[in-house]
């Protein structure tokens, strides 16, 4: 099904980021793969979001703020079940800052998650404590928009995560597939895109971008 774009579709371009592309400290197989994709992607769209995970040292996502555990191993917090990732995507660092492949200079706002060091978060609109918003939802409403796409790393946890909330906030919501590269860990790829079916994503493709 082909998709007309208008004035009131935003594309939220998710977490492309030096540490979740090949080489970086949390490498998300073949992430580079998305960038000319999304590249292609902004330059449809009349409006465009990025994210950008931004972490205190520290983390208390970090694998290493947590004695005798390993990266990719849980533990829980006060609000709930949090994987423990390697230091990755640290405040001011290389890792952190979005690749220089990617096109940004029409990108209308930078939403930065994960900066509470208490608290991680997958989702450009809610905290994992899924109590502490972003504001995001709220400026979207603002703007008018009414549709949200949404492209990136990883798709079966920040992806998911903004698509879903975005739905939440009620947004039609769409998830473009193809440019999106998954961790898919233990099978957190198919667990995800039952969550974002079940909350009424809609999952396509580029070449369904008007």
């Amino acid at each position: 099904m082909i998709i007309d774009l208008d004035d009131a579709d935003v594309l939220i371009v998710v977490d492309v980021q030096n540490d979740f592309l090949p080489g970086g400290a949390l490498a998300v197989a073949n992430g580079d793969e998305v960038i000319d994709p999304i590249n292609g992607l902004m330059r449809r769209f009349a409006h465009v979001v990025l994210t950008q995970d931004w972490h205190t040292p520290g983390h208390i996502s970090f694998a290493s703020s947590h004695a005798g555990t390993m990266p990719f191993s849980t533990v829980e917090l006060s609000y709930g079940t949090q994987v423990l990732w390697p230091d990755h995507c640290v405040q001011g660092t290389r890792g952190a800052a979005i690749s220089d492949r990617l096109e940004t200079a029409r990108a209308e706002l930078v939403i930065r998650k994960g900066h509470h060091a208490g608290i991680d978060s997958y989702s450009a609109f809610m905290e994992a404590d899924r109590r502490t918003p972003t504001g995001l939802a709220g400026y979207l409403n603002e703007r008018g928009f009414r549709r949200v796409f949404c492209a990136g790393l990883a798709t079966d946890y920040c992806v998911a995560w903004t698509a879903i909330d975005a739905r939440r906030a009620g947004f039609a919501t769409y998830v473009i597939e193809d440019a999106c590269r998954a961790i898919d860990m233990n099978g957190s790829l198919a667990v995800a895109w039952r969550g974002m079916e079940t909350s009424g994503v809609v999952r396509t493709a580029c070449a369904n971008i008007a």
